[in-house]
């Protein structure tokens, strides 16, 4: 892993991520869900489950939506290939991408949770549930945009993994019995399982959490060789 290379793909990509109009107006979704969830409490104390629907939404609209569009850039564009080609390592490229993420992403994740109230998430395990979540959806961006062939396909990507990962909790609001099928597959998927932590303080759920990340990391690596080893 090289710093030079590194600090160079992120100032490339922190000036691209400035000049997309798209991209700069991600960060706010998740400002703007916090301040409609504080009006509409009037004051008082959010449900865990509306607190997780923020966090996910930032991940989902945010670190996903940004990182898939990048990589769906570059495939598009066909530069991936000659980045891949450069003395910069696989590491060097994903790293350096991700620093423009992160950055972006815990900082419309911090601005949302001062918002509605960041206390319930001082907590170690909750950190670590957070950053596992963090992983998992900057890697499944990864392998979307790397599988998606065009910065326009990836509209067709972004809602599916906002809905299905992002607001997760929300079946709660649909009705649907938590003893139903779709509720027991749901309780596996990541963000509620990171609910599973807040409330039951379970080492078990932050395993099953890092399992997820581990198999976004696995797509993400398939896509990126079959990327860069396709004529």
């Amino acid at each position: 892993m090289n710093v030079q290379r590194i600090h160079a793909i992120f100032e490339k990509d922190i000036k691209d991520f400035m000049k997309n109009m798209m991209l700069i107006t991600m960060p706010f979704i998740p400002i703007v869900l916090s301040l409609m969830y504080t009006r509409f409490s009037d004051g008082g104390v959010l449900p865990i489950s509306m607190l997780y629907i923020i966090v996910g939404a930032t991940y989902s609209a945010v670190t996903s939506s940004i990182m898939m569009t990048m990589m769906a850039e570059e495939n598009e564009k066909k530069t991936l290939r000659g980045l891949v080609q450069s003395p910069a390592s696989y590491v060097d490229i994903l790293v350096g991408k991700s620093l423009v993420v992160a950055l972006v992403s815990f900082t419309s994740l911090l601005i949302s949770l001062l918002i509605v109230g960041i206390d319930p998430f001082l907590n170690l395990k909750d950190v670590i549930a957070l950053l596992l979540l963090f992983i998992f959806f900057l890697l499944l961006g990864i392998g979307i945009g790397l599988f998606s062939k065009s910065v326009a396909s990836t509209s067709a990507y972004i809602m599916p993994v906002m809905f299905l990962f992002g607001f997760t909790p929300m079946i709660e609001a649909l009705g649907i019995a938590k003893k139903s099928a779709v509720s027991q597959v749901a309780s596996v998927f990541p963000l509620m399982q990171a609910i599973h932590v807040h409330e039951n303080n379970s080492w078990i759920s932050l395993g099953i959490i890092a399992l997820w990340s581990m198999g976004s990391a696995i797509f993400a690596y398939i896509c990126f060789k079959k990327t860069t080893t396709d004529d």
